[in-house]
């Protein structure tokens, strides 16, 4: 375990695991109809890549860059698109692929930006869910675990652009984000 977590919260294997159910899930939900996977950069990115290896269905991959942020422990609402899609989504089924839901702000947000451009369909499948942490609702159909009210890091979540590196995912020690 890295030194600067307190402990941790679900492990490679468990996260392997729950990955290709979920790859699972999506591939039956979807069955031979084209998927286009869109990551939250940068937390989604290795999860989108494990998911897209699990899913049977025909799939392509576009990347969104949000932030609301900055190098803080809590969202501030405030939401900038920092990288856009380079794919039209009209017409297209549109799985958002996010690392986290906490307070469902910065989600919110980008639901209703690609909500605007007309996809067929629109859903979100996301490793980590914290609902008592929620502000706004957010109906995530593919979830992969519920997670407490804690700051979590590794396999793709940062603090600070540290730790997304580690293949589990551990609770930070409060004295390293309290400083």
């Amino acid at each position: 375990m890295h030194p600067d977590l307190d402990h941790i919260v679900l492990t490679e294997d468990e996260i392997k695991r729950r990955v290709a159910e979920l790859g699972e899930q999506v591939s039956r939900d979807y069955g031979e109809e084209s998927i286009l996977l869109i990551a939250v950069l940068r937390g989604a990115a290795l999860f989108v890549a494990d998911l897209a290896r699990e899913i049977t269905s025909p799939i392509e991959i576009d990347f969104m860059a949000v932030s609301s942020y900055g190098s803080s422990t809590e969202s501030s609402g405030v939401v900038r698109i920092i990288k856009d899609l380079e794919e039209l989504i009209e017409g297209r089924n549109v799985l958002v692929v996010e690392d986290i839901i906490d307070t469902g702000l910065t989600l919110k947000y980008l639901l209703k930006n690609l909500a605007s451009r007309k996809p067929k369909t629109l859903e979100i499948v996301s490793l980590l869910y914290k609902k008592d942490k929620q502000r706004v609702p957010i109906s995530c159909k593919y979830v992969g675990f519920d997670v407490p009210d804690e700051f979590v890091v590794g396999y793709g979540l940062d603090y600070a652009e540290r730790y997304r590196n580690l293949p589990y995912i551990g609770v930070l020690r409060r004295e390293i984000y309290a400083e």
